[in-house]
C-alpha cells in the first residue's frame, strides 16, 4: 500500500484563523526576507538533494495522522478510465477533455473548472484578478487519486475553486519544468514534498503557498482543504502586496542558490578517486545485511546505487583489492536477489513495482514504471556478466518480456506505467490498491489443483494473508486474506518434495501461467500510454544490451513463465522500433529538436535535457551492441542540439530545460541521482563515450566539455556523494588512464553477431565497442569523417570469410583475433593499475 505524500509544514499550519475586520495574519504565513534567505541557505547547505529532485521516498506524516487517517485505497473510485467512456454520460466536462496526457483526461469530468497549463489560464487569473490554484501529479500517483476523489469530485469543492480561483492541472510526466519549479519551491520552503502537489501563485505565477495532499474537512487538529481555500481567498484580499513580494523573494532566492557555476573549467586532483570511494563507502555503511538494499523502509529499487557499488567493485580488482571488490559485489548480488524474490517483483506477469512500503521488498507498492524497468534489466544484465549466473539473466528477461507483452504499442513506442489500483472485480464502481496482484489461498487452491501445496509453500502464501509480514503495510486490514508472492530458494524448496529443481522449476512455472491466465480476466490497473522519450531511451538501452549480453548465456539453459526465452537479437528489434518511433513522430529532422512525449500526437512541450541525454545513452548502447552507425550519427546530431539549446558554455554544466518559455521561472543544473539518474550526469558518461569514438579536436572537445560538467559539481562530489552516484562513476570514467576500444572488422553475419557477443561478455564499464563493415561504403565514410584511425584498421584488417577483432588501449592495439573464445580470454585479462 502507499505511504502519503509528505506534508511539511502544509498551508493548514502556516495560516491562522482571521477575522472580517482582517487582522495581522500569523506572521508565518507572509515570510520575511531575511527568513526565507536562511531556510534556503540552510536547506541548500544540509539537504542540497532535496532541490535538485524529489525525495528519494516520501516522508510519513505524523503518526497521530496516519493512525486516524480517515479513508482507505478501497473508497477510491474508479476514475483512471473515465475518459475512455461516452462522454455524453458525463455531468461535467472541462477543458481537460482536449488534453492527450491520460492523468489530465482523468480529471475532464470533475465539477472543477481545470485549464490545462497555458496562456488561457494566465490571462483568465489576470483578468479575475484572482490566484492560480495548480495541482501537479500523474496518472498512477495513488493519493492523487485520492484526492481527485475527496476534493476534486466534491461539488461543494468544486464551486469553492471555480469562484475564487483559476484552476490548473500539470501533468509532472509531461512538464517536468514546472512541476521542478513549485516542488523546489515546497522543498526548499518546508522540507520534504511528494504528488500530489499542491501550490497557489499569484497571476504571474509566483509562489504564495503549498503542499502536498490535503483531506477535505478539519479532522483531528488539522486544517482541511475546504478550510484551506477560505483562509487562502482572505490572504490574497488582505494581505496581497505582502504575499506577491514574498512569492518574489522566494524565486529569486532560489534563482539565485541553484545557479551554479565553475570557477574554473577543471576538476581538482583526486576528487574523482575520493568520491568513488566515499560514496560506496557511505552506501556501504547504510546496507541492510538482513534483507539486502541501501538504507530502510519504505524501500526503493535505486539502480544508481547499484551501478555504483559494481563499478567501484571493479576499481578495488583492478588496484589490487579483490577481497574488498568480493565483498562489495557480495552486498550487490545479495539485494537483487532480495529484490527479485520478494513481493516488489511481479512474479506472475513480470517487471517490478515502484518500491516496497517494509524493509523486507515484501509489500510493494503496486504501480510499475517504465524508468524503473530499464534500468533494473541493465544492472541485472551487469550482475550476469560478473557472475555468469542464469538467476541474472532470467530476472532481466522477466522484465523485458513483460514490457514486451503489456507496455508496447503498434508501433514499437514504449509507454510510461500502470497504476496500482484496479477495481476487485468487473463493473466495479470502485477501486483498490493491489486488486489485480494479491491472491487469497483458497483462490490459488482452485486456480493451481495438485500442485497447490508446493506452490504455497514456496510462495509464503497463507490462508490469513502474508501483507501482515511488515508492520506498515497495511494499517486498515484492505489485504486481510490477501497474498503477494514471496518466493523461497528453489534449490532448498525442492528437496524437501524429493523433486529435482528443474522439475520443481516447471511446476512453478506452470502454476504460474495458471495464475497469470485468470489475473488476465480480472479489471486492469490503468495504463497510463503516454510516450516519453527520456524513459524510452533508458528502456532502449536495456533492450539493446541484453541481445548481445544474454547471448552467453548456456546452451541448455531452460525457461519457465513469465519468461519467453526468445532469442536474444529479438530484444534489439524491440530496441529499434521504440527508437525509430521516436524518430518518426518526436524529432524534427529540421530543427534537430525532440519534443516531450505522444498520446494521440506529441505533447506542446519541448524536450527536455534529460530527453536528449537519456536517448544519446540508448542510441550509444543501440550501435554499440550491433546497431546501425545510423543511430551513432543519430546521437552525435543529438548531442550537437543538446549542446547548443541546454549547456552553459560559461558556467558549465547542463540546465534541465531550454529557457525559452517565461513562464518556467527557475532554470535548474540537476544533478541528484534518484529514482532516475541525472541529466548531468548521464551527460557526462555520453560525452566520455562519444569522445572514444572519435578522435581529433572533436574528441578532445568532448572531454573537455566532460570536465567542464564536473567542475560545476565539484563541490557535490567531494560533500555528497552519496547523492550523486552515477556522477561519481562518470568522474572515474572520464579520469581513466586510457579508456579500452574493441573494434570488430567484418561483414554482418552470425560469425559476426557471436564476436559481438564475446566483446560484451565481460562486464567493463571502461569499454567502447566499434564495429565497421568494410564493405559499407557509408559505414566507411562515417569513420573516414569521424575516425580516420578506425577506417584505416577496417581496411588493413578486412578477410571475406571471417571477423576480426583487436583490443587497443593505451596507443597500442592487439594482434587480430577470429575467434569469440580467443576475444574473451584477451578481454578478461586483469590490468592492474596503481592504488
Amino acid at each position: 500500500m502507499a505511504a502519503p505524500p509528505t506534508t511539511p509544514l502544509p498551508i493548514s499550519s502556516i495560516l491562522s484563523p482571521t477575522s472580517s475586520s482582517s487582522p495581522p495574519p500569523h506572521p508565518s504565513l507572509l515570510l520575511h526576507h531575511s527568513m526565507l534567505k536562511r531556510l534556503t541557505h540552510r536547506f541548500l547547505s544540509s539537504n542540497p538533494t532535496k532541490l535538485l529532485s524529489s525525495p528519494r521516498k516520501p516522508h510519513p506524516l505524523p503518526h497521530s495522522f496516519i493512525s486516524h487517517r480517515p479513508f482507505f485505497a478501497s473508497k477510491v473510485l474508479a476514475m483512471a478510465d473515465q475518459h475512455t467512456s461516452n462522454p455524453t454520460s458525463h455531468k461535467h466536462t472541462n477543458r481537460l477533455a482536449a488534453e492527450h496526457s491520460p492523468y489530465l483526461l482523468q480529471h475532464a469530468h470533475n465539477p472543477v473548472d481545470w485549464y490545462p497549463w497555458g496562456e488561457e489560464a494566465f490571462a483568465e487569473a489576470r483578468k479575475r484578478d484572482v490566484p492560480i490554484f495548480l495541482s501537479i501529479g500523474y496518472s498512477t500517483c495513488h493519493w492523487c487519486h485520492v484526492m481527485e476523489v475527496e476534493s476534486f469530485e466534491d461539488e461543494g469543492i468544486a464551486k469553492l475553486l471555480n469562484e475564487w480561483f483559476v484552476s490548473i492541472k500539470v501533468d509532472r510526466e509531461e512538464r517536468p519544468d514546472v512541476d521542478k519549479v513549485y516542488m523546489t519551491y515546497v522543498q526548499a520552503l518546508y522540507g520534504g514534498g511528494g504528488w500530489p502537489l499542491t501550490a497557489f501563485l499569484s497571476p504571474d505565477l509566483k509562489p504564495l503557498m503549498g503542499g502536498t495532499y490535503f483531506p477535505p474537512e478539519d479532522k483531528y487538529g488539522r486544517l482541511g482543504f475546504k478550510t484551506i481555500l477560505g483562509k487562502v481567498k482572505e490572504a490574497w484580499e488582505t494581505k496581497r502586496d505582502a504575499l506577491v513580494k514574498s512569492g518574489a523573494f522566494a524565486i529569486e532566492q532560489l534563482s539565485e542558490a541553484l545557479s551554479t557555476s565553475a570557477s574554473s573549467k577543471k576538476l581538482s586532483d583526486g576528487v574523482p578517486k575520493n568520491a568513488l570511494r566515499l560514496c560506496a563507502e557511505q552506501l556501504s555503511q547504510s546496507y541492510d545485511s538482513k534483507f539486502g538494499g541501501f538504507g530502510s523502509a519504505p524501500k526503493f529499487p535505486r539502480p544508481v546505487e547499484i551501478q555504483l557499488m559494481l563499478y567501484y567493485s571493479k576499481k578495488l580488482e583492478e588496484t589490487g583489492s579483490p577481497a574488498n571488490a568480493d565483498e562489495v559485489v557480495r552486498q550487490v548480488l545479495f539485494t537483487l536477489q532480495c529484490m527479485a524474490r520478494g513481493g516488489i517483483h511481479d512474479h506472475v506477469g513480470g517487471g517490478f513495482h515502484r518500491y516496497s512500503v517494509d524493509e523486507c521488498w515484501h509489500v510493494p507498492h503496486f504501480e510499475k514504471m517504465l524508468y524503473d524497468q530499464g534500468q533494473l534489466v541493465n544492472v541485472f544484465l551487469d550482475a550476469f556478466s560478473i557472475t555468469k549466473d542464469v538467476f541474472y539473466a532470467s530476472i532481466a528477461r522477466d522484465v523485458l518480456d513483460y514490457l514486451r507483452r503489456d507496455m508496447i504499442g503498434l508501433e514499437g513506442e514504449i509507454y510510461s506505467a500502470e497504476d496500482a489500483d484496479s477495481a476487485e472485480s468487473e463493473g466495479a464502481t470502485r477501486k483498490k490498491e493491489g486488486a489485480f496482484y494479491v491472491w487469497s489461498s483458497k483462490e490459488v487452491e482452485d486456480i493451481i489443483g495438485e500442485d497447490a501445496t508446493l506452490f504455497k509453500n514456496h510462495y509464503y502464501i497463507k490462508p490469513s494473508g502474508n501483507c501482515d509480514l511488515s508492520r506498515m503495510s497495511d494499517p486498515h486490514n484492505e489485504f486481510k486474506g490477501k497474498n503477494v508472492l514471496i518466493e523461497r530458494k528453489s534449490e532448498s524448496e525442492a528437496s524437501k518434495f524429493s523433486m529435482a529443481v528443474e522439475k520443481y522449476l516447471d511446476i512453478l512455472g506452470r502454476s504460474r501461467q495458471k495464475l497469470f491466465e485468470i489475473r488476465c480476466s480480472r479489471p486492469r490497473p490503468h495504463l497510463d500510454d503516454k510516450v516519453i522519450v527520456a524513459w524510452n531511451g533508458l528502456a532502449i538501452s536495456a533492450f539493446a544490451r541484453a541481445s548481445k549480453i544474454l547471448k552467453n548465456e548456456p546452451k541448455e539453459i531452460k525457461f519457465n513463465f513469465p519468461v519467453v526465452g526468445c532469442d536474444p537479437r529479438e530484444y534489439v528489434e524491440v530496441a529499434e522500433k521504440a527508437a525509430s518511433f521516436i524518430r518518426r513522430h518526436l524529432y524534427n529532422e529540421h530543427s534537430h529538436r525532440l519534443q516531450r512525449s505522444f498520446r494521440n500526437g506529441p505533447s506542446k512541450a519541448p524536450g527536455f535535457l534529460d530527453d536528449y541525454a537519456f536517448l544519446i545513452s540508448g542510441l550509444l548502447d543501440l550501435y554499440e551492441f550491433g546497431g546501425q552507425t545510423s543511430w551513432l550519427v543519430w546521437a552525435i546530431e543529438l548531442q550537437e542540439m543538446q549542446d547548443e539549446i541546454f549547456l552553459d558554455k560559461e558556467g558549465g554544466g547542463y540546465f534541465n530545460t531550454p529557457g525559452d518559455d517565461p513562464n518556467v521561472l527557475l532554470r535548474v543544473k540537476e544533478d541528484h541521482d534518484g529514482a532516475e539518474p541525472s541529466g548531468n550526469s548521464v551527460s557526462v558518461i555520453n560525452l566520455v563515450r562519444l569522445a572514444s569514438l572519435l578522435s581529433g579536436n572533436k574528441s578532445e572537445h568532448y572531454r573537455q566539455e566532460a570536465e567542464h560538467v564536473l567542475a560545476v559539481f565539484e563541490k557535490r562530489l567531494k560533500d555528497m556523494a552519496m547523492a550523486v552516484p552515477l556522477m561519481c562513476c562518470a568522474s572515474d570514467m572520464l579520469t581513466a588512464p586510457s579508456r579500452k576500444q574493441v573494434v570488430l572488422v567484418g561483414q554482418r553475419s552470425d560469425e559476426f553477431e557471436t564476436m559481438l557477443a564475446a566483446a560484451h561478455a565481460s562486464y567493463d564499464t571502461n569499454k567502447t565497442v566499434i564495429h565497421i563493415d568494410p564493405t559499407n561504403s557509408e559505414e566507411m565514410q562515417f569513420w573516414e569523417d569521424k575516425n580516420s584511425n578506425i577506417a584505416l584498421m577496417a581496411k588493413s584488417h578486412f578477410a571475406a570469410d571471417k571477423v576480426v577483432a583487436l583490443v587497443c588501449q593505451n596507443f597500442t592495439c592487439s594482434p587480430p583475433v577470429a575467434e569469440a573464445g580467443s576475444l574473451q580470454a584477451l578481454l578478461s585479462q586483469k590490468l592492474v593499475h596503481p592504488a
